[in-house]
């Protein structure tokens, strides 16, 4: 079978959907599926032959990631003529998320050619602080979202949230909850006497508790609570992985470290060093960098809202409710969950084996693909579910 994946950007951008999309496209392929990925030429494109499938890239503007840390490339007409030759020549098209001009046009030109979808949905609303974004976010969600998701052959969330957020649409058939898969041979707790030798290899302190964020430095990570923790907590040494328009090295403070370097293999020995990972983001589904935190043994201190994406994980996780008119407040209560932690690991944490042992038996990558080739092969059986005429199918 001829698969088509469409994403914004490639794994290149390292964040988590293009990670995700870049391991399921490999996990794929060792299915002995024939996978083209095509996204934007943003960030550079795997190299001619890597992870198996073809890569091909198509220009975009991305202005807006680069002045405003929103991930929205505008693909060129020669991206959109591209696209189309790519789409007549696959047997299904696969979509990381929907609110995405490339994926837009991809399911259009799909439903032209009558090649059925598959849409891996991963965020539902991102509840920006400007009112304009948030605002074009929810009509677009509204207006063009929720009809894609109605009309596509099949349809699959990544977390609770996103898929509660989207409750109410008549799909043709029913959505699955399917969680991301974490690389266990790469994420894994340290061994004891390791920690004190990756810290010295990373120019960590041995001797302060390290807490650690990783993702992109925007707004919607958290990063204006984070700086208010960073000022509460000097004791701490603070960790920032990840890159952006809100660097943590324009604060100024002596106890923050930015790595801008790492992905994948190259970030395990940075979670392994640290003591805690915090996340106080919002309008996510479930980042796979608590996956990756919660295998290599950490506890994970995140947003409420976050904490709710898998009600199996929820044990594993200390959630603190974000206050959007009080940073200062929710600053102080990340910080007080932090000490909590620091303060007695038994109570309420479980011990970094626990959390590996529940990572690799609730998210397996190899079991994860094979859900995922289960449910685009269904698509492909199925012609009684391809789309209909424009406009005949709604949303409740």
């Amino acid at each position: 079978m001829k698969l088509l994946m469409v994403s914004h950007y490639f794994e290149s951008h390292r964040s988590g959907l293009e990670l995700i999309a870049g391991r399921l496209a490999r996990e794929l392929v060792r299915l002995r599926q024939d996978v083209v990925w095509l996204a934007s030429n943003a960030t550079p494109p795997p190299s001619d032959g890597e992870g198996g499938y073809r890569a091909v890239a198509v220009s975009a503007l991305n202005l807006t990631e680069r002045y405003f840390g929103i991930p929205f490339p505008i693909p060129s007409f020669g991206a959109i003529c591209r696209l189309c030759h790519e789409v007549r020549h696959v047997d299904v098209v696969l979509l990381q998320d929907s609110l995405y001009p490339v994926c837009m046009a991809a399911f259009v030109f799909a439903h032209l050619s009558r090649k059925p979808v598959v849409i891996a949905q991963h965020v539902g609303l991102v509840p920006y602080n400007n009112p304009v974004f948030r605002t074009m976010m929810d009509l677009a969600n509204t207006i063009i979202v929720r009809r894609m998701l109605a009309r596509a052959q099949r349809v699959a969330f990544f977390s609770e949230i996103t898929a509660r957020y989207f409750d109410g649409i008549r799909f043709r058939s029913p959505p699955k909850l399917m969680f991301t898969g974490v690389d266990t041979d790469i994420f894994f707790p340290a061994r004891p006497g390791q920690k004190a030798q990756l810290r010295e290899r990373l120019g960590l302190p041995a001797d302060r508790p390290i807490v650690l964020f990783v993702g992109r430095f925007v707004e919607k990570k958290g990063l204006h609570i984070l700086s208010r923790m960073v000022r509460l907590r000097p004791d701490v040494v603070w960790a920032f992985a990840g890159w952006g328009p809100l660097n943590p090295r324009d604060w100024g403070s002596p106890n923050v470290i930015v790595f801008s370097g790492l992905s994948g293999p190259s970030m395990a020995p940075l979670y392994q060093a640290s003591d805690v990972f915090v996340l106080p983001s919002k309008g996510e589904g479930f980042p796979l960098v608590i996956q990756e935190a919660l295998a290599c043994g950490l506890p994970v201190v995140c947003s409420a809202e976050t904490a709710g994406a898998d009600a199996a994980v929820s044990g594993f996780l200390s959630g603190v409710s974000l206050d959007e008119l009080n940073p200062k407040a929710t600053a102080l209560a990340f910080c007080a969950e932090i000490d909590r932690i620091f303060a007695d690991s038994r109570n309420g944490n479980r011990s970094a084996d626990e959390r590996f042992r529940f990572v690799s038996r609730r998210y397996c990558w190899s079991s994860t693909a094979v859900q995922y080739l289960d449910l685009i092969r269904s698509a492909v059986a199925n012609p009684k579910s391809w789309p209909e005429a424009p406009g005949s199918e709604g949303v409740v």
